[in-house]
């Protein structure tokens, strides 16, 4: 075969290389909207149009746990050093909603200076380059991860732990790392107890994938709440729609809800109003 006809050859693969691989992401687009997502498969930000969420006075039994995440968000908003946030524990206490309504408070108070990007857990592994677009703009990023957790033989953790505290590069200064979690140490109890019956060196078997809820250096924990934090967040919702209904008509039927659903949380409330204003004719808008 000829030379011309080699470089022909070459041309026609690069060529068809550069029609397939994805266009390089812009920093520009960290400033066009409040959140985003990252598309890890094409190594870009997609804007989401409205994050999903709640106001913050509708948030209760979580008072300590608001007051510390939105004093670290400020900080951060301002340019001051501010910590990575571990928010763990039981399931739906309003982890996920709060980091989301902070965000709002706090960005509505700076002028839009914070983007929410969500990361989902699978894509972890890509984080360097979603970490690589966010040194290339000005805009201050809490990069975002619900329901963290890792599986055995799970080894994406790796990617993250570096990137909180341990790469080379290093954690961008104007990004920070919120996720949330039912597991304080991210891994399940059986994975621990299980590498440590079969290592060599049970704690240091363990201590890697345990240490990586250490990087975070706020940990905030949710627990199940009672039944008088219910009945208030029940009650904050019942007002904030303005539901038709008297408040001992109101307690009565959220009493039977939680009695059916054999648990009391945020989430639990929330569905009980969705049932409720369903009943009743009324949208929640």
């Amino acid at each position: 075969m000829s030379d011309a006809r080699e470089l022909e050859i070459l041309a026609r693969i690069a060529d068809a290389l550069e029609r397939i691989a994805p266009p390089p992401a812009k920093a520009a687009d960290l400033g066009d909207a409040e959140g985003f997502v990252w598309n890890a498969q094409a190594g870009q930000v997609d804007p989401v149009r409205r994050i999903n969420r709640v106001d913050i006075s509708l948030l209760k039994g979580v008072g300590p746990q608001l007051d510390q995440l939105r004093e670290n968000t400020d900080r951060f908003a301002r340019g001051l050093p501010a910590n990575n946030a571990l928010l763990w524990g039981s399931r739906g206490m309003g982890k996920s909603s709060l980091v989301k309504a902070v965000h709002a408070e706090v960005n509505a108070k700076w002028d839009g200076i914070l983007a929410l990007v969500e990361i989902h857990r699978e894509d972890l592994e890509t984080l360097p380059r979603l970490l690589n677009l966010a040194r290339d703009t000005d805009r201050r990023l809490i990069v975002f991860c619900d329901d963290l957790s890792f599986d055995f033989a799970d080894n994406s953790y790796k990617s993250l732990k570096a990137v909180l505290e341990g790469g080379v590069e290093g954690r961008p200064d104007n990004v920070l790392f919120y996720a949330t979690s039912n597991r304080r140490h991210l891994m399940a109890r059986d994975m621990i107890d299980n590498e440590r019956s079969t290592a060599i060196n049970p704690g240091e078997a363990v201590e890697e994938k345990v240490s990586l809820s250490d990087r975070f250096g706020l940990w905030l924990g949710f627990h199940s709440c009672d039944q008088d934090t219910f009945l208030s967040m029940i009650e904050g919702y019942a007002s904030a729609y303005d539901l038709p209904i008297s408040s001992e008509e109101l307690q009565a039927k959220a009493k039977e809800w939680q009695v059916t659903r054999g648990a009391r949380s945020g989430r639990v409330a929330w569905q009980f109003i969705q049932d409720l204003a369903g009943d009743l004719g009324k949208k929640l808008v």
